[in-house]
């Protein structure tokens, strides 16, 4: 447990300093990395991130106010709204993600079947239960 809580301290601190070089709170940037999988309600958002409801709305408005994110009716329910990353958003996910200098060092440090196998592992320890591919 204390070297997963130091390697994830480690990528949280690069990831919160990335953001910020972009202007967002780390919050910010965490809900355009959960939209870069794939548009989500509001709702899904809240659950995902664990925060409430009445926080998403203020993330979102925020990032919506920079043309990182719009909301869209829902096509499978007209009473809910889906946040969906604009092409700005998806260009500052990328920037943020290319920023995590700490990170890619350590990652390049790895050769390649080291790198599979830590994917490996992480998604088995950290996806299996919600299945894989889940960002959070």
């Amino acid at each position: 447990m204390a070297r997963l809580a130091e390697a994830f301290s480690g990528y949280y601190g690069d990831f919160s300093l990335a953001a910020a070089d972009a202007g967002l709170s780390a919050s910010q940037a965490k809900t355009l990395g959960v939209l870069r999988a794939a548009p989500a309600s509001m709702r899904v958002l809240a659950t995902t991130l664990a925060c409430d409801a009445s926080n998403i709305t203020g993330i979102v408005d925020r990032l919506e106010k920079r043309d990182l994110v719009r909301r869209e009716v829902s096509p499978n329910d007209r009473r809910v709204k889906n946040v969906v990353l604009t092409p700005t958003g998806e260009e500052t996910v990328d920037a943020i993600r290319a920023r995590m200098n700490a990170t890619h060092a350590a990652l390049d440090a790895l050769d390649d079947a080291d790198r599979a196998t830590l994917y490996e592992l992480l998604g088995r320890v950290f996806c299996g239960a919600r299945g894989p591919g889940t960002t959070a």
